[in-house]
C-alpha cells in the first residue's frame, strides 16, 4: 500500500542514495506536446539537498527536453525503483529549474556532489523542490543485477574542450530548442561560475 510523506527522510533519502538509476519526467504545457522520460545515473551526480529538494547534474549528449520542460512550466516529477531488495517505488512529484552554469548558484550546488561526478559536458544543475513524495509497491517490478558504471559518456566527452563542448551543443538538433520549439538551453554554451 502507498503512503506520502511530508518530507525525504532518513529511509527514503537511503533508499534513493542507494538506486543506481532514476527517471526524471517532463512535458511541456501544450496538449499535443512531446512528454519526456529521461534515465539518469553516473554514480554522485543526485543530490538530496534537504528534506524537500534534490539536485542532480545535466551532461550533454542527447536533447534538452527537460531543461525546456523546467524552462517552461516548471513540472517535473523523479523516479527511482529497487531492481533489488524490497519492492518499493519512490516517486518525487515537484516543480524544478535549470541552474546553468553562469548562475551564481552554480558553484554552491556543484559542492554538494561527489567531485569525481563533476566533468566534461556538465550543462547545467537541475534543482527539484518536492511538492508530493510518495512511495507505492514494485511488486511488478523484476529483479535486475547492478554490474557497475559505464565509463562511455564521461569517456568520450574527457576527449573535449570546453570549446568543442560547446561546438558539439550548437551543431546538435534540439538542444537549443527542444522538440517542440521550446527554448531549452543557451547557446552558446555559458562559460562555468565554478
Amino acid at each position: 500500500m502507498g503512503k506520502t510523506y511530508e518530507r525525504i527522510d532518513g529511509r527514503l533519502r537511503t533508499f534513493i542514495g542507494n538506486q543506481p538509476v532514476f527517471f526524471a519526467a517532463t512535458a511541456p504545457l501544450a496538449g499535443d506536446g512531446h512528454v519526456n522520460l529521461s534515465p539518469k545515473g553516473r554514480a554522485g551526480t543526485l543530490a538530496v539537498l534537504d528534506d524537500r529538494t534534490l539536485a542532480y547534474l545535466d551532461f550533454g549528449g542527447s536533447h534538452a527536453e527537460t531543461i525546456a520542460h523546467l524552462r517552461e512550466n516548471g513540472r517535473i516529477t523523479l523516479m527511482w525503483c529497487a531492481f533489488d531488495g524490497p519492492p518499493t517505488v519512490v516517486r518525487v512529484h515537484g516543480h524544478g529549474e535549470a541552474v546553468f552554469r553562469d548562475d551564481p548558484r552554480f558553484a554552491g550546488l556543484i559542492g554538494h556532489f561527489d567531485p569525481a561526478a563533476d566533468g566534461p559536458a556538465l550543462r547545467a544543475v537541475v534543482l527539484v523542490h518536492a511538492d508530493r513524495i510518495s512511495d507505492s509497491c514494485g511488486f511488478a517490478v523484476p529483479f535486475m543485477d547492478y554490474r557497475g558504471e559505464r565509463s562511455l559518456h564521461a569517456d568520450y566527452f574527457a576527449r573535449k574542450s570546453d570549446e568543442e563542448f560547446s561546438a558539439y551543443c550548437e551543431g546538435k538538433d534540439h538542444v537549443a530548442t527542444s522538440i517542440d520549439g521550446l527554448p531549452a538551453l543557451p547557446l552558446p554554451l555559458p562559460p562555468r561560475t565554478g
